[in-house]
């Protein structure tokens, strides 16, 4: 009986810690890990901006060509990425179409920004000149906002500085900046 009482006291000791080992692995200590988010500010015209190297072309090739207004708008012609609020500036990057020793003076292109893009802001209709003037101020920030548009030369503008030119290619780069506010 002594032998029966002794099992079972081992029995009893052997379940009771096992049972207390089982529950203390059944739940381990807390592990816990610090995860930090790194933030600069940033602003930047993006790749896929048809303004990245597009080409805006205004055909002359009949006397209504020289007596009309004509238009081109250019769809997301620039997208936009950015941190804070900003202003989108343009300019020419001289004073003058050029072709070879002729010019045209840059001032007959009308730049306008229109609605129709994500880009919000005061949107604005300038005279091309060779100095940084807001297209659009101050824009909400976001990303890949994009801006529509419109490059214009009057009739007038047309009849009085075009006509009469030398035949062929005039060119002006016109420089788009997106700026932090």
């Amino acid at each position: 009986m002594k032998k029966q009482i002794g099992i079972a006291a081992l029995a009893l000791v052997a379940f009771v810690f096992g049972t207390s080992n089982a529950v203390a692995q059944s739940v381990s200590n807390p592990a816990s890990t610090t995860v930090n988010l790194k933030l600069s500010d940033v602003i930047s015209i993006d790749a896929g901006s048809v303004a990245a190297g597009g080409i805006v072309d205004f055909n002359y090739l009949t006397s209504d060509d020289y007596n009309s207004a004509k238009n081109v708008t250019v769809a997301n012609s620039l997208i936009v990425t950015s941190s804070k609020n900003f202003d989108v500036k343009v300019k020419a990057e001289g004073e003058n179409f050029v072709n070879g020793i002729n010019v045209i003076p840059v001032f007959v292109l009308q730049v306008k920004a229109v609605s129709g893009g994500t880009i919000n802001g005061s949107l604005k209709s300038i005279t091309l000149s060779a100095v940084d003037q807001v297209l659009v101020s101050n824009a909400a920030l976001g990303a890949q906002k994009s801006l529509n548009i419109d490059y214009s030369i009057s009739a007038i503008n047309a009849s009085t500085f075009l006509l009469g030119k030398a035949a062929g290619t005039y060119t002006q780069k016109v420089k788009y900046t997106a700026t932090a506010l």
